[in-house]
């Protein structure tokens, strides 16, 4: 089948992590309605990664659609500073309401990345503002991904990750091993806190699931050891939810399930549904007055487009959505069917793991797969699955169906089982 390439965008447009000198063809997508994106020849492909883990109840929700037309007509845009208005106002409280009440100051921005770039200048202010400005690099666990920006990059995994190009470049930070599935092998990141905590300003972890780093998945013993450790040495604990909020792992956030609370809390991608770019960075009192001491408190940062109000309202819009809709659920219901769809997979010898949480699938090759190849392969089986590196994974919208969940995973076997 034909993929409608556009000669103009492979000339000209540089889509996310590709080469212009070599560019790979894009399917050109004319309209998306629940789980389905349409392709210009009206092909239908059941979209088995919620637009890279955003787009949580599908496409063209009527009730999202409204909350966006109805700011419209207000207003579309209005710079934050010196301003505000009464979508943000909701959203903050929204926020607060279904997180720890230790979290109750909400920074917005515009993208996932600009969250923890906002959460790793936070935590630094704020141990100078503690006179400890000796305490300012990070910890981190290996096979992380929390974002594309510089300061965001020295925290990915230095090794495998998308960033190694500019590892002489980029800060230095530290990196424990990335833990095991039952998390025991906390001893190492102890060791390392033990001979540096005077150095070390925060660690940084996605709780129980990575995301772009290898969708490995992780027990919460491992994340309660690390609150206790960063309390005991006076180090702050930063969670990137970007992936894993807003229902994903089975809670609205995944730090819920560990019986801890962070010290800061990024959030974005489902946070608006899918609908628009925002983010928020989310922290405590303990950290929003602790910088008092330097600057007159204020933190230096301001995204033009931060709390955007038609961001806001469908973000508002989009919580309510999964308040009424017992998206808990949902989301166990998807998990069990991936649980009995994919386990057929663990056969095939060229899988060599299969990891399930809450809505996310995960299939785990022996070898890396090659993606020009594999998508069109997909796309003729009339669903959209986007792997990386040696990884086949789903994370489909909540709305799924299970005729449609089934097809995604047969497809997944079919062209695995013959690679």
């Amino acid at each position: 089948m034909s993929n409608n390439f556009d000669e103009f965008d492979k000339q000209h447009i540089w889509h996310p992590y590709s080469s212009m000198s070599s560019p790979a063809d894009n399917f050109k997508i004319s309209r998306a309605d629940g789980v389905y994106l349409f392709l210009e020849d009206g092909t239908a492909l059941i979209d088995g990664m919620s637009s890279w883990w955003s787009a949580i109840w599908g496409y063209n929700h009527p009730i999202l659609n409204l909350a966006i037309k109805k700011q419209l007509d207000k207003m579309a845009h209005v710079m934050f500073g010196g301003l505000t208005h009464q979508p943000a106002i909701d959203l903050a409280k929204n926020l607060i309401e279904i997180n720890d009440k230790k979290l109750n100051k909400v920074f917005f921005a515009d993208s996932g990345s600009v969250s923890v770039e906002v959460a790793i200048k936070m935590a630094m202010q704020y141990q100078i503002s503690q006179d400890k400005p000796s305490k300012n690099k990070l910890l981190t666990i290996k096979g992380g991904y929390h974002g594309d920006t510089f300061g965001v990059m020295a925290v990915c995994d230095p090794i495998n990750g998308m960033h190694n190009l500019f590892t002489g470049i980029l800060p230095k930070h530290y990196f424990a091993p990335r833990p095991t599935k039952n998390g025991d092998n906390f001893v190492e990141f102890e060791k390392i806190i033990i001979k540096n905590h005077h150095k070390i300003a925060a660690v940084i972890l996605e709780p129980l699931l990575q995301g772009t780093g290898g969708m490995w998945l992780y027990d919460k013993s491992y994340l309660k050891s690390v609150r206790n450790i960063c309390d005991e040495y006076n180090i702050l604990l930063i969670l990137d939810e970007i992936a894993t909020g807003f229902g994903r792992t089975g809670s609205m956030f995944a730090y819920q399930q560990c019986d801890i609370v962070p010290d800061i809390l990024c959030v974005g991608k489902a946070l608006t549904g899918g609908y628009m770019t925002l983010s928020a960075t989310i922290t405590t009192e303990k950290i929003a007055y602790g910088l008092k001491n330097l600057n007159n408190g204020v933190l230096n940062h301001g995204p033009t487009f931060m709390a955007n109000p038609l961001a806001c309202s469908v973000a508002n819009a989009s919580i309510k959505l999964l308040l009424d809709n017992d998206y808990q659920t949902k989301v166990q219901n998807i998990s069990e069917l991936l649980s009995q769809n994919l386990k057929k997979c663990q056969k095939l010898n060229q899988v060599s793991d299969v990891r399930i949480k809450g809505a996310v699938g995960i299939i785990e090759l022996q070898q890396k797969v090659d993606l020009k190849t594999i998508q069109p392969e997909f796309v003729k089986h009339k669903v959209w699955i986007r792997p990386f590196g040696k990884l086949v994974y789903v994370m489909p919208p909540y709305i799924i169906k299970q005729h449609e969940l089934d097809k995604l995973c047969d497809a997944i076997y079919k062209i695995i089982s013959k690679l």
